[in-house]
């Protein structure tokens, strides 16, 4: 799969208020990607071959299930990796901010879901969060291009 390309058609770039870093691209379900990580592997048994790859996958077999969080965080703050990291399975609308938060920059939402509302959710937070993300590890009150609380 690694040499497929989405085709225009099958993605669309939302960005985010205040993120210019990491937009959130929703593709669909049937979009090629370099690698699929079941959310119970550990992602340290795949670090070393992490430069291989330009995409992977991270499943959420159940929207309940947020392991998925967890495994797209590391990827990002602990192992430095600076591809794409998508969203499958139960991804819900509401989920969007905290995708965006851990690491995600696309996402193959659920087919009942809605992207609208999805674009909606990542404009709840305009000025940004409190607390540091992966996007900006310092708090908010510790920020100084000037956002404080």
């Amino acid at each position: 799969m690694s040499g497929l390309k989405p085709t225009p058609d099958q993605m669309r770039t939302v960005p985010l208020a205040g993120c210019v870093v990491r937009p959130i691209r929703f593709v669909s379900v049937d979009a090629p990607v370099d690698f699929v990580l079941a959310n119970d592997v550990d992602v340290e048994s795949v670090v070393a071959d992490l430069a291989g790859y330009k995409s992977i996958a991270l499943v959420f077999p159940k929207w309940v299930d947020g392991r998925a969080y967890s495994q797209a965080r590391l990827l990002r703050s602990r192992f430095g990796f600076k591809g794409e990291i998508r969203a499958t399975g139960e991804v819900l609308a509401d989920m969007m901010p905290l995708l965006v938060r851990t690491g995600f920059d696309a996402v193959a939402m659920r087919a009942d879901q809605s992207q609208e509302i999805a674009e909606r959710a990542l404009s709840f937070f305009p000025d940004g969060h409190y607390q540091g993300d992966v996007m900006d590890h310092q708090p908010r009150f510790r920020r100084t291009n000037g956002a404080s609380a």
